[in-house]
């Protein structure tokens, strides 16, 4: 047994809690969902979402004003998903999200799509990319689980 075994489980934080409530109600419209996804080095989405018909949204979560005054990179991962999302809970001030981008109001248990999101398609190479590294890494996660000690080197 490892000395890893023996450490208490560490609380999800709020963000984390709020992203499980996203992944559900995703679920519920037929999405496969991935947290902490990284699309290109530098750049890490608390959510990526694919649709059944390939579609790819990011859902950025935010669990205070605070942390979503110190997040200055949304921008970046627009040009990574057909549709942007911010996810809060019902405490948040939603007032100071930009009104372009979509939003989902979620606790730890499910959600609830607010405002849909405006459409901006990737392009067909970027998406076969990002589809690609989404089903790799998700098929990475899953052997760690099912094989910790595997050594799965990249």
């Amino acid at each position: 047994m490892s000395s890893d075994a023996l450490l208490p489980p560490v609380p999800p934080q709020p963000g984390q809690l709020i992203a499980r409530g996203v992944c559900r109600l995703l679920a519920g419209y037929d999405f496969a969902c991935l947290e902490e996804f990284v699309p290109e080095r530098g750049r890490r989405v608390d959510v990526m979402a694919v649709g059944p018909k390939g579609e790819i949204w990011v859902v950025e979560c935010k669990s205070s004003r605070a942390d979503y005054m110190s997040d200055a990179k949304w921008q970046g991962y627009l040009q990574w998903c057909d549709r942007f999302f911010w996810a809060v809970d019902g405490e948040f001030p939603v007032e100071i999200l930009p009104e372009e981008t979509g939003l989902i109001i979620a606790d730890a248990y499910g959600g609830e799509v607010v405002r849909m999101a405006p459409e901006d398609k990737l392009a067909g190479a970027r998406r076969k990319a990002l589809t690609l590294k989404f089903a790799r890494d998700t098929a990475r996660r899953l052997q760690s689980l099912r094989d910790p000690q595997g050594g799965v080197s990249r």
